[in-house]
């Protein structure tokens, strides 16, 4: 049943020659000579074109899709068994061309590269010789479930299209008819996968079923009508000669909406069988499969206790700081999240319902971002100037996905960073919390970070680690903190403090539903009770949870990382050598790194500064 997935015994045997990293000067091994970075750099483009030509919608979004990737353009990835089952070849043997390669002789910058490469894709092929799931190959979306209520090419393909898939010219519109016709093709192999799964014993939670059935219906009933698949293409094609919308109808409604209603047949036979437990522990190899998620999600090897213990112990000290603010400003009676959700009540820190408070979200947003961008001079020696936008989710994502995400956008400046904001209701933000929300996903978080590196060889710009990605994000939301964002506003500061305690609630909460037994109302309650959390957030939050094991978890841990890398750098360049901006520098640019890799950077930073 599993004989897509390569062999515990060949993952191992890959993981276990990077052991040797490098070796004595001019040295060989296996008759390799050792290389210099010219030698480093074709290496690693040739792994980057290896990864786009099984993930092909990379190369779209990094704005490559041309010249000799251009059929690139024309075609979507294969996420059938044996579309994984060729990833993982390729992950298998380009892991074993950069281990046989001497990183002695190259610069710390290419020496990190080769690093990166390893590290993303050793815990790659651990993934895949688990039984079951999706490997975000150096990505954060690692999934036991094929399809779920935020995972599934039902979501990704038609965002996709739209957004990122440029239509400027005919040969463009043919390459997003060409893509459309291969999107039935991409459902069916989810299908496969989903029925193997189920087949294996792995059902998905029923709660998770049935948000998702709601959210597929109603891309199925979009299919059917043609809809977002047929108007976006009409209405980029306008001044293009062609039948572009009725041929994009034609498979819409006969080839799409058929593949969607056959997953939607699938996941209402597996409602049946489905229980309300939410935590992998009750799936078949769930335990292994967690303990995997979590060192791909936190670049560690950190146990479910370990990482439960470091929750606890963080949200007792920023909650302590949290109850001085509290009293400051009158709230001095009950728990920390009593009080906060007492705030959260209060219509000075509400936004209005409807379109109009979707408007006044937009304009908050832009004064806060003009702030932060000003500020940037202060924290960067290097400034970059981020190309970027915010939208709103579509709708038919926002019930299964969580308050906002963000991330960089092409390498050509076509396609901009967005920063997506969920706006399925107004009540899903406050004015004291959304400035923080923008400095994470946006300036300067992800957004600003992916500018970075742009001019880095392209695998480092196709491989990220949960663990850096959004320790930085909340790192940016500590550096807004210390430019002054809340110099005059104790309880906007109150907001970023709770959006810290938030994600040390997550590692609590993760890994009490998946180790711990937990039921998801427990994991709900917990967030509300102890950190006075918004109830509708924090119900999709736990839905996330439960979809994407171990992903919560590296929030926190990064950005204890980051910290505690700033501080080995304060204490190693004392009597004033320690240059925040530098270290920031260092940080940022040295790229999307495994937490170690990370070490070795500061380490690198504090030897050249000494």
């Amino acid at each position: 049943m599993f004989d897509s997935f390569i062999s515990r015994r060949d993952a191992i045997a890959a993981l276990a020659a990077t052991g040797a990293l490098s070796f004595g000067c001019g040295s060989t091994r296996d008759g390799v000579p050792a290389g210099g970075d010219a030698e480093a750099r074709a290496l690693l483009d040739e792994f980057a074109e290896s990864l786009l030509g099984v993930f092909p919608e990379s190369a779209t979004s990094l704005g490559i899709d041309v010249d000799a990737r251009a059929s690139l353009r024309s075609q979507l990835g294969d996420r059938s068994a044996e579309g994984q089952q060729r990833v993982a070849e390729q992950l298998r043997a380009d892991l074993e061309r950069a281990n046989s390669f001497d990183t002695l002789q190259l610069s710390h910058a290419m020496r990190t590269s080769v690093e990166v490469v390893r590290s993303a894709y050793a815990t790659s092929l651990e993934g895949f010789a688990l039984p079951y799931g999706d490997v975000a190959v150096g990505g954060w979306r690692n999934t036991p479930y094929v399809v779920i209520q935020n995972v599934g090419g039902y979501l990704d393909i038609p965002r996709f299209l739209d957004t990122d898939h440029r239509v400027e010219n005919a040969a463009d519109a043919e390459a997003y008819l060409a893509r459309l016709q291969a999107f039935p093709n991409l459902l069916d192999g989810e299908l496969g996968r989903m029925q193997s799964a189920k087949e294996a014993g792995l059902v998905p939670p029923g709660f998770l079923i049935d948000k998702a059935l709601a959210q597929i219906t109603l891309v199925a009933k979009n299919a059917r009508e043609g809809g977002t698949l047929v108007e976006s293409l009409e209405r980029r094609t306008k001044d293009i000669p062609g039948n572009w919308a009725e041929r994009a109808r034609s498979i819409a409604v006969q080839e799409v909406a058929p593949a969607i209603e056959r997953q939607i047949a699938e996941l209402q036979a597996q409602r049946t069988a489905a229980t309300d437990d939410a935590g992998m522990w009750a799936r078949p190899h769930g335990d292994e499969y967690y303990r995997w998620a979590l060192k791909a999600s936190t670049t560690t090897n950190m146990t479910p206790d370990e990482v439960h213990e470091m929750g606890q112990s963080d949200l007792q000290g920023l909650h302590a700081e949290m109850d001085t603010i509290l009293k400051g400003i009158g709230y001095s009676e009950g728990s920390v999240g009593d009080r906060m959700k007492a705030l959260a009540e209060d219509p000075r820190y509400q936004f209005s319902t409807g379109e109009a408070g979707r408007a006044e979200i937009f304009a908050f947003i832009e004064t806060r971002l003009d702030w932060v961008r000003s500020q940037m001079p202060r924290a960067f020696n290097q400034v970059v100037n981020p190309n970027m936008e915010v939208r709103r989710m579509p709708p038919e994502e926002e019930p299964g996905a969580p308050g906002a995400y963000g991330g960089a956008g092409s390498i050509d400046g076509t396609i901009p960073g967005r920063f997506w904001i969920n706006l399925r209701t107004t009540a899903l933000h406050s004015k004291y919390s959304l400035a923080d929300l923008a400095f994470h996903e946006a300036i300067p978080g992800h957004i600003w970070q992916g500018e970075y590196t742009h001019d880095m060889p392209l695998i480092r710009q196709m491989l990220a680690f949960n663990a850096y990605s959004e320790g930085w994000g909340l790192y940016a939301e500590q550096l807004a903190d210390e430019l002054g964002a809340y110099e005059d506003d104790a309880v906007g500061r109150l907001g970023y403090l709770q959006s810290i305690a938030f994600r040390a609630c997550r590692l609590v909460v993760d890994t009490g539903i998946h180790a711990k037994r937990w039921t998801r109302e427990q994991g709900v309650k917990f967030f509300v009770d102890v950190n006075g959390s918004n109830p509708e957030e924090v119900a999709s939050e736990v839905d996330r949870y439960c979809s994407w094991p171990g992903q919560a978890c590296g929030y926190k841990v990064g950005l204890s990382e980051i910290n505690r890398q700033r501080e080995i750098a304060t204490e190693a360049l004392f009597g004033g050598r320690f240059d925040s901006k530098a270290f920031n520098d260092t940080v940022v640019r040295g790229g999307n790194v495994p937490l170690d890799v990370l070490a070795k950077n500061v380490e690198e930073y504090i030897r050249s500064a000494e």
